[in-house]
């Protein structure tokens, strides 16, 4: 058996303990996505091999090079656009994704609206809160978060449908993932992407509806 293999294998397993054990065990089985960006070939075929289906990747084009071809083999892929988007990207992206995780800001939204209509595309979306309110990472500012999700549904008919964050490394992820709980259920938002690696069982435990796991299925990145 493959290292990548045995890794999904033993995170599959950890979160549905997680799940039976939780306040949320109510709660369907989160979506595991595998962060298969910076990876090299050879472990994200390792990872189809085992039947994994769901990857999150953060550069259009790095995910145009890895997955256009195997899209043509494996017809049940779901790509997830997990890093920031420009908008001269975004007719790349709507082509090639499945789902949007990082919708966190105006002019994007816009322009997604717009090219999901020219490519008749309506993918999910989620809104990304910095709810750590670090000036040096995107996000909608929780503050914010009530009117620019209102923008998004109404105004643009966007379908959003969750929230994701990315926790402060230097601060307890916790108070985040129960930031970010409390902000969807008062949206009305049904989904929640929260959780990584080193926290995504913590996630799990504060609702997270799907978790994008990467060094803990593929090992540490190549630089």
């Amino acid at each position: 058996m493959s290292s990548v293999r045995y890794n999904i294998q033993v995170t599959k397993q950890k979160i549905r303990a997680e799940i039976h054990k939780s306040a949320v065990s109510h709660l369907s089985i989160p979506k595991l996505v595998a962060v298969s960006k910076q990876q090299p070939d050879n472990k994200v075929d390792q990872s189809i091999l085992a039947g994994h289906r769901v990857f999150g990747e953060n550069r259009v084009q790095e995910a145009s090079q890895r997955w256009t071809d195997r899209r043509m083999v494996y017809n049940d892929l779901t790509l997830h656009l997990i890093g920031p988007l420009q908008t001269n990207k975004v007719a790349d992206a709507v082509a090639l994704f499945d789902v949007i995780e990082v919708v966190d800001r105006e002019k994007l939204a816009r322009a997604l609206a717009k090219e999901m209509v020219v490519q008749n595309r309506q993918l999910p979306c989620y809104i990304q809160v910095n709810t750590g309110e670090e000036s040096q990472k995107s996000g909608i500012l929780p503050n914010q978060l009530d009117d620019f999700t209102h923008f998004c549904k109404e105004a643009l008919a966007l379908p959003i449908i969750g929230l994701m964050c990315i926790p402060p490394i230097d601060e307890e992820p916790a108070m985040h993932f129960a930031l970010l709980n409390t902000m969807a259920q008062r949206l009305k938002l049904p989904k929640l992407s929260m959780g990584m690696s080193a926290d995504y069982i913590e996630a799990i435990g504060f609702g997270a509806t799907s978790v994008r796991v990467g060094s803990a299925i593929f090992g540490a990145r190549d630089n």
